[in-house]
């Protein structure tokens, strides 16, 4: 699943994910504010998911929910699910890596999500407006001039960035544990180049067509079989 040829928005990814790399090793940015970052990079990814998803809703108001028994259901309905499945997500991870890395102490997930700016300083939000720009310029060249969104199924759009996520926020979370010793710059070395492979050279959408793809057909021969 490892992509033979990066797009214009990939090496505009790996850039800007190695700005922040070379602020806290060499300008002295604060590795506990670059994590900030990355956890608000994961609502990013969402948000920019949802906006796909209205605009295949206008293309193809409804798509196959349950591939088993084929029932359709609205776009609306996946978007509706996705924001409350992948929002309670998101927070509990946000939760569990601002109390690990003793940024702010919460155990309640939507007051991580709110107090979240709050703890950016100003070049901080710089960079994160970067990070909005990069996805951006990802969601138009590869999903909107490509023609992709005419073509995208709701229900691998949906699951999408679940793969991606999860593994940043892991490794977010465990980062947490660094910074509270003062490894830092260390963790944050080995984070960014773990970071750009799996968001730049891995090919979800493939993984995740061929997964859906296998099990087409085994519902096929499944059902040609009670035949």
């Amino acid at each position: 699943m490892i992509k033979r040829k990066l797009s214009t928005s990939d090496i505009f990814t790996i850039l800007i994910n190695l700005v922040p790399l070379w602020g806290v090793l060499f300008n002295g940015w604060d590795p506990k504010q670059i994590f900030l970052i990355y956890c608000a990079e994961s609502i990013i990814v969402g948000l920019y998911n949802i906006l796909k998803m209205l605009i295949v809703t206008q293309v193809k108001p409804k798509d196959v929910w349950d591939e088993k028994t084929g029932t359709e259901v609205s776009g609306y309905f996946f978007i509706l699910f996705f924001i409350v499945h992948y929002g309670f997500f998101v927070a509990i991870q946000l939760m569990f890596f601002l109390g690990s890395s003793k940024i702010a102490d919460t155990m309640n997930p939507i007051k991580a999500l709110t107090v979240l700016p709050s703890l950016m300083d100003n070049y901080t939000r710089s960079l994160l407006w970067g990070f909005v720009g990069i996805y951006g310029l990802k969601m138009i060249i590869d999903f909107i001039f490509s023609g992709e969104f005419r073509r995208a199924s709701m229900g691998l759009l949906m699951f999408s960035p679940y793969i991606r996520i999860f593994i940043q926020q892991f490794v977010v979370i465990v980062g947490g544990f660094f910074l509270t010793f003062g490894a830092g710059k260390i963790f944050m070395l080995v984070f960014v180049l773990v970071k750009i492979f799996f968001e730049v050279f891995i090919n979800y959408e493939r993984a995740i067509s061929l997964t859906q793809r296998k099990q087409e057909i085994e519902i096929r021969e499944r059902n040609k079989n009670q035949l």
